[in-house]
């Protein structure tokens, strides 16, 4: 079964820092790009950042461009999103997510909450 699961997510203050990770199964994690995408209750989902198969430089948002830094270690299957001074509009579920086999396959979500 293709499976992603996030985790990490949890309440900070405004200025503070989370790293989000999710891990992959049923699928050969190294061969696929993977992608970071958030929803804040009554928003469409916003895309934050992607990272390709090889050796192409990482993607990001505007939004989150020079805070957020994506990585992934093939060896574990898992995908990373460091988070850095985190705005209170940055308060959102995080999904990771790749298309495996023409299908696009997310996890459940960690749910950001940014408040002072």
């Amino acid at each position: 079964e293709v499976q992603l699961v996030e985790s990490g997510g949890g309440l900070v203050q405004p200025g503070g820092s989370l790293r989000l990770s999710c891990t992959a199964s049923g699928f050969t994690f190294g061969n696929y790009d993977m992608t970071w995408v958030r929803q804040a209750p009554g928003k469409g989902a916003e895309w934050v950042s992607a990272i390709g198969s090889g050796s192409r430089v990482p993607a990001y948002a505007d939004s989150v461009q020079g805070r957020f830094t994506i990585s992934r270690d093939n060896a574990k299957n898992t995908l990373y999103l460091q988070m850095n001074s985190l705005k209170v509009e940055d308060a959102a579920v995080y999904y990771c997510g790749a298309k495996v086999g023409g299908a696009t396959i997310r996890g459940q979500g960690t749910q950001v909450s940014v408040s002072s």
